[in-house]
């Protein structure tokens, strides 16, 4: 499979298509925690998410799981039908090998978005398995994190500068 490039899309003139990658216990947003993740639930995340795409003409494709063996799965059998990732790992952020190798093996681009301020958190939060292969982290802004991830890498695939930074 050819990898595209982590700078651009090879898709000159076409729509973005992007996976939006959700890991272990998101699907209890809106009731678990909310003073660290915020009260909005998963689909409502969804929802604002394809709204903000749907403004720029970019394709979303969104997936959840517990299981780390069928998010790698995923990521694995949708590397063709997307050209980035927008990935909130959760605690496989901290864990998984799996989930950093396929990513890599895409050869897509991702933002990683955390909900929470994870360096205000517990100690073994603050290490990602994702991180430096990410073109940007996001975190700490509850919902809006994935609004601003998806912004970030829309730029990214459209070729601005340093992926957002004006």
């Amino acid at each position: 499979m050819a990898k595209l490039p982590r700078d651009r899309t090879e898709r000159v003139g076409e729509p973005a298509r992007i996976g939006v990658l959700n890991g272990p216990n998101l699907n209890l947003l809106g009731s678990r925690e909310p003073h660290h993740y915020g009260t909005r639930t998963l689909a409502e995340i969804e929802s604002l998410l394809r709204e903000r795409a749907g403004a720029d003409g970019v394709s979303l494709t969104f997936f959840q799981s517990n299981d780390e063996g069928e998010i790698v799965d995923w990521v694995q059998a949708n590397t063709g039908a997307v050209d980035a990732w927008l990935v909130n790992a959760a605690a496989l952020t901290h864990t998984s090998v799996a989930l950093r190798d396929a990513l890599d093996g895409s050869g897509r681009p991702f933002v990683e978005v955390h909900l929470s301020n994870v360096f205000a958190r517990e100690p073994f939060r603050h290490t990602s398995l994702l991180s430096d292969l990410a073109i940007g982290v996001i975190a700490g802004f509850r919902a809006s994190s994935y609004l601003f991830g998806l912004e970030a890498l829309i730029r990214h695939l459209r070729g601005s500068a340093g992926a957002g930074a004006e």
